[in-house]
């Protein structure tokens, strides 16, 4: 592996990407090249136009690639790009959180990589980030070994982590019956069958129709035929898009201290590494479809790194609950925040679980039973459907509200629909906040929030009672709020 000299000055990326960069351009500006190439060919000067339809953007690409460099000093890294308006964008090296290698087709190719430096700074602030497009397999996995074991000035230099490397996860390819049970699955099928409906009218293909063998059939057959059909063709589109995003899977951990990386994707592959300072929980996503079949996702809870960039800290896939617990107990070093029993949150969490949820039904009833009058007795159906889904919504919410204290981790958890458990190690908790609607205090309920800097930078534990919210304030963080108490 090529070592990186932090005393070295600014560098260029590898010269492979004087094959891409223009490429690029050319693709970007497609429209403009087709329009002046056409207006070309009716033009006297048609070779002229033709070379400035091709030579601008190559051009443009050529100087993207002579105006960007990079460079890694003692204490910082420093990405510096632009011709007329030339950018420098930096960031100290302990402010790295994670470092992500990706490689489309293109750059698999040459023997290139993409690497992003994740820094913890939201998009939103209009700070960029920090992306070094275009360099060598053995360079990035150099330069990723010194971002994330980076030694402060005046430190000890760090041992080799690599050593001791063990997998602790690999893809199984039974998993994929857990593609068409989450919603991003669904989300990508519904994308394709998007792009297929739009290609079908772009090209304007009808097929043929013959009405009089649909009407011997019936209509309620063919709804019931056309309705799996449209579920089969979901069901197999997320299962090829689980493939192509988790094809590969393996996630290992380096040594004591160390950290975790993770390799996946089949057309583009997409290496991370999380150092294990900077993990400082994991939440464990529970959606409904995943928890009936006993399936689950894990991420890890990364300080530093906000909501938009939790991509980054993905641990396990779509997977079966057994693997996704026994993944989050060794990132966690406990089993405890994982498996063990949570504290109930008392009848008037209870009484609010129930409200929240059988108003919006019985709202929705009393309209169907109206209809149901002045219509049809048929829609006596969705009064009761209505009635039995908020009650079994209301019911299932209780049984997955709950918190406890235990092993050094505050851990909470929520939901139905998208339940998600949450351990957070109570020395990353950075702040406490007690929030509470107009509704909760009439309950006499309150949100207990623990601030902290990574994913969604809190944990919220719901609806409990003052008295136990800050109770559980005051035991996770000791001393953080002896002078707010009475």
């Amino acid at each position: 592996m090529a070592a990186i000299d932090p005393t070295l000055g600014w560098r260029r990326l590898d010269r492979r990407m004087l094959l891409v960069h223009p490429v690029r351009e050319v693709v970007r500006f497609l429209p403009a090249v087709l329009g002046l190439l056409l207006f070309g060919r009716s033009s006297d000067s048609g070779g002229i136009w033709g070379l400035v339809a091709v030579g601008v953007p190559v051009s443009l690409g050529i100087m993207r690639y002579l105006t960007t460099s990079y460079r890694l000093t003692g204490s910082r890294v420093e990405v510096r790009r632009g011709l007329l308006n030339k950018r420098v964008v930096s960031a100290p090296l302990d402010r790295v959180r994670t470092v992500d290698v990706t490689a489309s087709p293109i750059h698999r190719a040459l023997g290139l990589v993409t690497l992003r430096i994740g820094t913890g700074q939201s998009a939103s602030k209009g700070e960029e980030r920090l992306i070094l497009d275009g360099l060598s397999s053995p360079e990035a996995a150099a330069l990723r070994q010194r971002l994330l074991h980076a030694t402060p000035e005046g430190g000890e230099p760090e041992t080799d982590k690599d050593a001791g490397r063990r997998v602790v996860l690999t893809l199984d390819p039974a998993w994929v019956r857990f593609a068409p049970l989450t919603s991003s699955g669904v989300v990508i099928a519904g994308a394709a069958l998007g792009l297929l409906a739009q290609g079908i009218h772009t090209l304007e293909w009808a097929p043929t129709i013959d009405v009089d063998r649909f009407q011997r059939i019936g209509v309620a057959l063919l709804v019931v035929l056309g309705l799996a059909a449209f579920v089969v063709t979901l069901c197999v589109l997320a299962v090829v898009g689980y493939l192509i995003t988790n094809f590969g899977f393996q996630l290992t951990h380096t040594g004591s201290g160390g950290a975790w990386h993770l390799r996946r994707g089949l057309f583009t592959t997409r290496e991370t590494t999380l150092d294990d300072a900077r993990v400082s929980g994991v939440s464990v996503g529970e959606p409904l479809g995943l928890r009936l079949a006993h399936g689950a996702r894990l991420s890890a809870i990364v300080s530093g790194l906000d909501n938009k960039q939790q991509g980054s800290s993905v641990l396990v896939p779509p997977a079966p609950r057994s693997e996704v617990d026994r993944v989050a107990a060794e990132v966690l070093g406990h089993a405890g925040p994982v498996a063990g029993e949570l504290v109930r949150h008392g009848p008037r969490a209870r009484r609010r679980r129930w409200t929240r949820a059988m108003v919006p039904a019985g709202v929705l009833a009393a309209v169907a039973a109206v209809t149901s009058y002045a219509v049809s007795w048929w829609f006596l159906l969705v009064v009761a459907a209505a009635l039995a889904a908020g009650a079994g919504l209301a019911r299932d919410r209780w049984h997955g509200l709950g918190h406890a204290l235990v092993d050094g981790h505050l851990v909470a958890r929520s939901g139905s629909l998208d339940r998600r458990r949450e351990a957070l190690q109570t020395p990353s908790v950075i702040g406490w906040n007690l929030q509470a609607t107009w509704f909760q205090r009439r309950a006499g309920l309150t949100d207990l929030v623990a601030t902290t800097a990574g994913g969604r930078q809190q944990v919220r534990v719901l609806d409990l009672d003052d008295r136990s919210a800050v109770g559980l304030a005051a035991a996770a963080t000791p001393g953080l709020l002896d002078q707010f108490l009475a």
